[in-house]
């Protein structure tokens, strides 16, 4: 396994062998393979463990035994005990859903806070196949049945390609030792009765079933990539922004093969539900709408319009530290880069240590200050308003990307100088606006 890694590393994520990566380590087998992996290969990491304090005594006792290898082998340890079961309730969330978002915000803070450049977890290709079938039970699309990415900005999982029992050998090769959740035995979750139950049954039926099932998986990959694409072209082609509203040309629209595909495809990231209404819409009189709850869609003779349902002036917008892309009001991008190229009106760099989360995006208010870049002092926002003669719509139009009471840019303008790289940055941050 250990030269089926190396190669799959080489082909796929050559960068990892230079960079700082934070291992998510549970103590099972796979996340103890991960790390004995990682040690072989002479990798710089660190151990990142979440007590969820689900098992009593059980979970204490996971925590000990990373810790304790951690220890003997001097690897970096990182702890976070969790009351997953309150925060939960508070949340009003499933214990699963809870402990994922508790996971990876941490790993997220985790990474940034201590230097690491990637979270790596050690999900493997059962798991791929276990999650397939549990979205397919539920009723889903293209993003249910395309698998467990592989990678999703700085979290990288590894080992996809392995099977359970591939992993379980190398283990038993190298007397890794690891911990049994003893939760996994209890068919009462959905996910064990599928990997107890039904999973057997099948590669019983098919014992080639996990290679067939990646076969399978690349090519619903690539037709979802196909498809990705398609959406995209049509609203480049008829979807136009006006001011803090989006239009889409309706008669375009009925002419593809599957409008009801598209409509979901652009409309699925702003929290609308009724969706056979939001599917009727383009045949329905002007003036029908459909409500989500932050935002309003609804056809206005040629077109179908999304807005804001809040008065734009007031509207706040949140980004997490996690969030890559943000498509309303404004198309923003994030990543981390390790250099500064092709700075211009739509793109700056920041110093990614300097921000505190959630970033928020606002318009501006009268008071305002910000320290233009390249420039000495503090500046009031009417009064650059003033000098780069923005009209009265100019103005409130303008968009402010906001850290706490602090502007980090005036959109499409200027960047703050408090911001900006120097030679102590330690993570560069890029944000793009597009068009």
């Amino acid at each position: 396994m250990l030269n089926a890694f190396q190669h799959h590393i080489n082909q796929n994520f050559p960068f990892l062998q230079h960079h700082r990566c934070l291992l998510a380590v549970s103590g099972g087998i796979d996340s103890m393979v991960l790390v004995a992996l990682c040690r072989q290969l002479d990798w710089t990491v660190g151990v990142a463990h979440c007590n969820f304090g689900l098992r009593g005594a059980e979970s204490d006792e996971d925590e000990i035994f990373v810790r304790e290898y951690c220890r003997e082998n001097r690897i970096p340890f990182f702890v976070n005990r969790f009351n997953t079961a309150v925060f939960a309730e508070e949340k009003g969330l499933s214990i699963q859903m809870t402990a994922r978002q508790l996971r990876y915000d941490w790993f997220e803070t985790l990474r940034v806070r201590e230097g690491y450049d990637y979270v790596l977890t050690a999900h493997q290709a059962d798991d791929v196949l276990e999650t397939f079938l549990i979205n397919l039970t539920r009723g889903t699309g293209w993003d249910g049945l395309t698998g467990i990415p592989a990678q999703n900005g700085t979290i990288v999982r590894p080992l996809l390609p392995f099977s359970r029992s591939t992993i379980e050998n190398y283990a038993a090769e190298y007397l890794i030792s690891w911990r049994e959740d003893s939760s996994n035995g209890n068919s009462y979750y959905q996910r064990n009765a599928l990997r107890h139950e039904v999973v057997p049954v099948l590669k019983s039926m098919n014992p080639a079933l996990l290679e067939n099932f990646q076969k399978t998986l690349s090519y619903l990959q690539e037709t979802k990539t196909l498809a990705d694409w398609a959406v995209a072209h049509f609203l480049e082609q008829h979807l136009s922004q006006h001011g803090n509203e989006f239009h889409l040309a309706i008669h375009p629209l009925n002419s593809v093969p599957s409008s009801r595909a598209l409509l979901y495809y652009w409309l699925r990231n702003y929290g609308f539900t009724a969706w056979e209404d939001i599917y009727q819409l383009p045949y329905a009189e002007t003036g029908k709408q459909v409500l989500a709850p932050d935002f309003i869609l609804f056809k206005n003779r040629t077109h179908l319009v999304l807005a804001a349902r809040h008065e734009p002036r007031l509207a706040v917008y949140t980004i997490d530290r996690t969030q890559l892309h943000l498509n309303f009001p404004l198309k923003l991008t994030f990543c981390n880069v390790s250099d500064i190229q092709n700075v211009s009106s739509s793109t700056i760099f920041v110093d990614a240590d300097l921000l505190e989360y959630p970033l928020t995006l606002r318009k501006w208010q009268e008071g305002d200050l910000f320290h233009p870049f390249g420039l000495q002092g503090t500046k009031k926002l009417s009064k650059f308003f003033k000098d780069e003669k923005f009209s009265l719509t100019d103005k409130e139009r303008q968009w402010l990307l906001c850290s706490g009471n602090k502007i980090v840019w005036v959109i499409g303008q200027r960047a703050d100088d408090r911001f900006k790289v120097t030679e102590q940055t330690q993570t560069i941050l890029k944000i793009t606006l597009s068009e």
